[in-house]
């Protein structure tokens, strides 16, 4: 029986399935007034708070509620030899226009007039220092933090590392109590700022009132950082002025009198933001950026949504996760945040302080918290949906024939991490046998259907100028030897592997081929585990599992977006695998001034991340999408990023 009858028989079951759920989903919430665009966007989102989102249904929100200085928009060309079109950052942001110095490291934009948030207030250089300063800042816990270490100072400040004779900021221990009852990072406690003139280390707890320190050992090393406090005038730190020697420390045990000295206790103690970060704000139309060293792709990431402002007072007013309600929101979009309902939509309505707004069609747009497939084709077929951002496997080649289905390749890649801290994924040569042992073509061919491709590399291809460096093929014999070699023949010894992937029939339907692999040719039992979106990134943040599904589109065409995750203790790592020599290599390539050398560069770094494989790459995605013909301005791009307030409604 072939592949072809096969899906034309089931296709007409998946419809009337999906049509019993639609109608169940319609009379479970009520009706509502038709939004003008409406989109199944995944799994309901977990946040759109730009410094703490990491997914693409959050991305997607995010995009349409805020804007960055410059956007990433379709170009308007053919398709490349692909058949993707390419992004580009483009000016249609908030910056009216920027400009590049000789030397690549200074960049200066300009932000228009017309900028405003959705309260009214104009919209100033001053709103990227506050709200880039909060995503660089180690309690707000972004991870997306790293993509601001490019600019010099940023990662210091982000990591806390301070020296001594450096200009430091002390937060003391006093911030007041926030109407949410809850400990918030904003508004912050008492600001000190001063010269950091010694570092004490201190390797056990001090006794009180001047006494000997007590002997006992402690788990960590415990510091003691003496600062000259500057004085200030009218709010100005005096720099060059005398200032007084005091004693400053974290740690709760040390904050008592040590050799005579008062101990004060401190939230934070942290590099001067505004001394030693290279981000200014000379005006409020002019925000000046200084990188440590030439980055092309410096402009995609302005144009990312981790470098988007957030306003100010909403945030301390509110607090977070509070300010991001759809009644406390103040955001600088094409669209603001109307109403959220759990598991069902967030709707979002035109801006009428965008300064574009002019330019925006669609008034009202509602994003579906849609996670199945079946259900997510079903309400595009009946007009519930304008666009279905993922279909059912099994009826993809019935519906690559329709004109209403776009597809194209994409700079993505799907893999499963591995969490190298649980026996026996600690041994590489374990990893390399779950990776020979998995058939990618046939999860390609009988799974997916769409043309994606088997991938034996972490970069997708497709960048200019760049070699991937590839892991071993499908090899099930060979796969059996290294895991004999390892200690475990025919799999005796090993526990069950769990594998976690968060709600999807297709996720389902790949870690059910893997774990027949992964059985049949190398004896080893698994467990599948599906989790809800917002508990299955918990899961991996917390390093709470064996294997995990993963799927990363790069945020730019640069094989940095994918390989500088793993660097050790990176946040998007998430593998805990660490490797000095890897994070020696992406280190260099960020200082590399030649091209080619610096794509050799990441090449080497790509051959030792595929030699010790603490992710398995799978495949490469193409983009999936349903769209309704009369929406005009949605086109397959690379990074399948479709910004909602160009998309227009033919009558």
């Amino acid at each position: 029986m072939s592949i072809s009858y096969q899906v034309r028989r089931f296709f007409p079951l998946v419809l009337v399935a999906a049509c019993i759920l639609a109608v169940a989903w319609v009379i479970s919430f009520g009706t509502l007034p038709k939004a003008d665009f409406a989109f199944a966007n995944g799994d309901q989102i977990k946040t759109v708070d730009p410094s703490k989102a990491t997914g693409a249904p959050e991305g997607r929100i995010i995009n349409a509620l805020f804007e960055g200085l410059l956007r990433q928009l379709p170009v308007d060309q053919p398709p490349d030899q692909t058949g993707s079109i390419p992004l580009k950052p483009t000016t249609r942001g908030v910056a009216e226009s920027y400009s590049v110095s000789e030397d690549g490291l200074t960049y200066t934009f300009l932000i228009r007039q017309t900028a405003a948030w959705s309260n009214g207030r104009r919209l100033t250089s001053d709103d990227f220092v506050w709200s880039w300063r909060r995503t660089l800042h180690p309690e707000t816990g972004s991870k997306y933090s790293y993509q601001l270490y490019y600019i010099h100072g940023a990662q210091a400040y982000n990591e806390s590392r301070v020296e001594v004779d450096q200009p430091v900021e002390v937060e003391l221990n006093d911030r007041p109590e926030h109407p949410s009852g809850q400990n918030q990072l904003f508004p912050r406690g008492t600001m000190l700022r001063g010269i950091l003139r010694e570092i004490r280390d201190v390797t056990a707890p001090s006794g009180s009132g001047g006494n000997e320190a007590d002997t006992a050992p402690v788990s960590e090393p415990r510091r003691i950082y003496v600062v000259e406090v500057k004085p200030q005038l009218n709010g100005r730190v005096q720099w060059e002025a005398q200032g007084r020697r005091q004693a400053f420390s974290s740690h709760p045990d040390l904050v008592k009198t040590v050799q005579g000295e008062a101990v004060q206790r401190a939230q934070h103690i942290l590099p001067d933001f505004h001394r030693t970060v290279q981000i200014r704000a000379p005006n409020p139309r002019t925000l000046v950026v200084t990188l440590s060293n030439r980055t092309p792709f410096f402009t995609d990431l302005v144009a990312f949504y981790p470098l988007y402002p957030v306003c100010r007072e909403c945030v301390e007013t509110h607090g977070t996760p509070a300010w991001t309600l759809p009644e406390n929101i103040v955001s600088n979009g094409p669209y603001q945040l109307e109403f959220r309902r759990i598991r069902d939509r967030v709707r979002l309505r035109k801006s009428r302080t965008y300064w574009d707004v002019a330019n925006v069609d669609l008034n009202t747009i509602d994003a579906m918290a849609v996670k199945s497939e079946t259900t997510s084709l079903n309400m595009f077929m009946n007009g519930q949906l304008d666009w279905a951002t993922t279909v059912p496997n099994p009826v993809i080649p019935e519906l690559m024939k329709r004109t209403d289905f776009l597809s194209a390749p994409m700079l993505t890649v799907y893999f499963y991490r591995l969490n190298v801290e649980r026996p026996p994924l600690n041994k590489p040569l374990v990893r390399e046998a779950l990776n020979l042992a998995i058939d990618k073509r046939r999860i390609v061919e009988k799974v997916t259907s769409a043309g994606q491709q088997p991938a034996r590399s972490f970069v997708p291809p497709g960048i200019r100028g760049y070699d991937s460096a590839y892991c071993g093929e499908y090899n099930p014999e060979r796969a059996r030897e290294l895991l004999a070699q390892a200690g475990f023949p025919n799999g005796s010894g090993i526990p069950k592997i769990q594998i976690v992937y968060n709600t999807s029939e297709a996720h389902r339907d790949i870690a059910q081929v893997i774990s027949e692999d992964w059985n049949v040719n190398l004896g080893i039992q698994t467990e599948l585990r599906n989790l809800e979106w917002g508990t299955f990134l918990d899961t991996l943040s917390e390093r709470d599992y064996m294997v995990a599904r993963s799927g990363w589109i790069g945020d730019y065409p640069d094989p940095n977006t994918f390989l500088d995750m793993f660097v050790t203790d990176g946040a998007n790592n998430e593998t805990n695998w660490s490797n000095a020599r890897y994070d020696e290599l992406i280190q260099t390539a960020q200082v590399e001034t030649d091209a080619a050398a610096r794509m050799d560069i990441l090449h080497q770094a790509e051959q030792l991340l595929m030699r010790e494989l603490p992710i398995v790459p799978i495949y490469f995605y193409v983009s999936i999408n349903m769209v309704n013909p009369r929406i005009k301005g949605f086109s397959a791009n690379i990074q399948d990023i479709h910004p909602l307030h160009i998309l227009r409604r033919q009558q």
